[in-house]
């Protein structure tokens, strides 16, 4: 089933043909959560992208997790099964990272502080003030929830980036943060945030002009940062093609020189 009120939305109808027939096809898949636990299969079987999935990600119709799995967002709108009827998805763990929004909507747990009903960010809000149409998934616990997995891959990155630049960038950025981890939840992994520090401070380090631009807000940036790993593979290429042609002069070289000495030892 899906809710005329999220296929037929503006925000919906505004992705690319290839991002909604994804959509569609999960829709049909998805356990009785909305769990789907091969988001990659069904891109090949319905001839979608990649780039699908992470206009998905990004515009929240889905969330992904750092198992591979995904759930639909949305998926308690679009359908409603008897509590007798449902089959409870295998992924308990991915389940019990997600809130359910009054309007029925999935969304993801914030990590910092635990409180009785939920998890809330002990910055914004108090437990006095928790709203009550927020509720967790599942049976609660009393146990404190791990680290945030996002905030270690950011950490990952930012200490890279420091490594490589010599500068002192922290999670304590607020900024730095929020742009690193819209990537990875758009797909990215970590070592292609490494690859485009590599690059980039190969080609920027030794420009008093550019240097200032190794920071996340500039490699991190989303109209950059697909551009900046384009560059990644064509310095790849071009370095490959580099060493195939230093090999073919060797090998030219050696030729030549292996010649000339079977002539000289014919004359002798």
């Amino acid at each position: 089933m899906f809710a005329k009120t999220i296929v037929l939305s503006d925000a919906f109808l505004d992705m690319p043909l290839g991002a909604r027939c994804l959509y569609m096809t999960m829709g049909m898949v998805a356990d009785d959560d909305g769990f789907v636990n091969s988001p990659k299969a069904i891109i090949r079987q319905t001839g979608a992208t990649e780039d699908d999935l992470k206009i998905l990600i990004a515009k929240r119709f889905v969330i992904p997790f750092e198992s591979g799995v995904i759930v639909i967002k949305h998926w308690r709108i679009n359908n409603y099964l008897q509590k007798d009827r449902v089959q409870p998805t295998k992924y308990q763990e991915e389940l019990g990272q997600l809130l359910v929004e009054k309007n029925g909507a999935y969304t993801e747990c914030i990590h910092d502080v635990y409180t009785e009903n939920v998890y809330t960010d002990k910055n914004s809000i108090d437990k006095d003030s928790i709203d009550k149409n927020i509720y967790i998934v599942g049976e609660p616990t009393t146990e404190k929830p791990k680290k945030d997995s996002y905030m270690e891959k950011v950490e990952e990155i930012l200490n890279y980036l420091n490594g490589k630049t010599g500068k002192k960038f922290t999670s304590r950025s607020k900024s730095s943060v929020k742009m690193i981890k819209d990537r990875l939840r758009e797909g990215y992994v970590v070592d292609e945030f490494k690859a485009v520090i590599d690059n980039k401070t190969a080609a920027w380090g030794n420009n008093p002009d550019m240097k200032v631009y190794l920071r996340p807000e500039t490699l991190f940036r989303p109209s950059h940062f697909d551009s900046y790993l384009n560059d990644v593979e064509d310095e790849k290429a071009r370095q490959k093609r580099k060493a195939e042609e230093i090999d073919a002069k060797q090998n030219a070289n050696y030729g030549s020189h292996w010649t000339d000495h079977f002539f000289d030892a014919e004359q002798v």
